[in-house]
């Protein structure tokens, strides 16, 4: 949603939800969002009157804690489902975690009189859960969204309307590790009185690992040009573009949560340029931009002339000058990209081989010791370094 959308949404996270017999510090049931006079997540599912399930539901999230051991705050989390899909319980819950900032949905699963939750996807933005509109669930029989009360239709990847129930679509032909778009048609509303015609999403895969959310925002389409081809897995490599920047909450680096690069929106790609190694057929040199909750961050995507594997850089963050260490097998690359103006040089250690030189771009040789490339640039030098060790 837009910045005035959001606004105009009020989350009151101190009333309860309307359940009988919920007890006091029982979850409430729904969420108490608004969009005007519209309640955006009510008490959905079939059990969701069920006070006993309610209380089972509770007891699993109190006892949950996050990859940082964080807990859930109950009084201002709530159950957005609860009820039984494909012949098992289901409950789905918006969780705040304000210890680390972030908000999780949590995917919980009936197991006897108990419930355990079965996975966990974190939302960085606090209340960013909560303001979206289509939330992934994982189940036996494939992948299900669950929609807000403003979304009047769902169209699959096939570009058919998804069925739902309570909320619930029905399966869906997710691959494992390959995008495709899922598109909203928003109702009109007090914070969208036009409503929204195609809000589109990218499901990266159902190959998307927890805690990783697998949703993208691709308003423009443009994610959906910039990842046609490339293995979503790959991309959420520990090495590759999506996780490659580990997260820091407060002093310490904190492996377990969302990586600081995992994307969120703006996913794009522009060409930078070929190089040609060993005499063979120029590889193209692609950036892949996107935007994270630390900002925005981008790659290099390097792509054979015959066809092979692509390659990819880690992920950098945005800088006058962009560096990207690019493993090609058997001639690892340095690649050096900023926006070239008459006023900026380029300057590179002694002895340096550049495989491509020109105004905002040179690749090179990666070093086999650290490295240090500077950027004269508007009266200020920038200094990055690359080379074995990685930086």
């Amino acid at each position: 949603m837009t910045a005035t959308g959001l606004s105009a949404l009020l989350v009151a996270v101190t009333a309860c939800g309307p359940v009988a017999e919920r007890r006091p510090r029982d979850l409430r049931v729904g969420y108490d969002s608004m969009d005007g006079s519209l309640t955006v997540w009510p008490p959905r599912g079939s059990l969701a009157e069920d006070s006993a399930v309610t209380a089972a539901v509770t007891e699993a999230v109190r006892d949950w804690r996050s990859p940082v051991d964080d807990r859930v705050h109950l009084p201002s989390s709530g159950i957005l489902f609860s009820g039984e899909v494909g012949g098992a319980p289901l409950a789905l819950v918006a969780a705040s975690v304000p210890g680390q900032a972030a908000s999780w949905l949590l995917q919980l699963t009936g197991d006897g009189d108990r419930y355990v939750v079965s996975h966990a996807t974190e939302y960085t933005d606090p209340g960013y859960l909560v303001y979206s509109d289509v939330l992934p669930v994982q189940t036996a029989d494939g992948r299900r969204y669950l929609t807000s009360e403003r979304v009047r239709r769902l169209v699959g990847p096939n570009g058919r309307t998804l069925s739902n129930t309570d909320g619930l679509t029905a399966p869906v032909d997710v691959p494992r590790c390959q995008a495709v778009t899922v598109t909203a048609t928003l109702r009109s509303t007090e914070s969208l009185p036009r409503g929204r015609s195609a809000d589109r999403l990218l499901d990266l895969g159902t190959g998307t690992a927890n805690p990783r959310y697998p949703l993208v925002r691709d308003e423009s389409g443009s994610g959906k040009r910039a990842l046609a081809g490339l293995d979503t897995c790959l991309l959420a490599g520990e090495e590759a573009p999506f996780g490659s920047v580990v997260r820091r909450i407060g002093d310490r680096n904190a492996p377990q949560s969302v990586p600081a690069s995992w994307p969120k929106a703006k996913l794009a790609v522009r060409t930078l340029g070929e190089v040609a190694l060993g005499g063979g057929e120029p590889a193209e040199l692609d950036q892949l931009t996107w935007e994270t909750a630390e900002g925005t961050m981008s790659a290099v995507v390097y792509r054979p002339a015959d066809g092979g594997p692509v390659v990819l850089s880690p992920a950098d963050r945005t800088n006058p000058l962009q560096v990207y260490e690019v493993p090609v097998p058997g001639q690892p690359l340095v690649v050096l990209s900023w926006r070239s103006t008459k006023d900026t040089t380029l300057s590179v250690p002694p002895k340096t081989t550049r495989l491509v030189d020109r105004p905002g771009l040179v690749v090179v040789p990666r070093p086999d010791r650290t490295e240090t490339f500077s950027l004269a640039a508007d009266e200020k030098t920038h200094y990055r370094s690359a080379g074995s060790p990685r930086r």
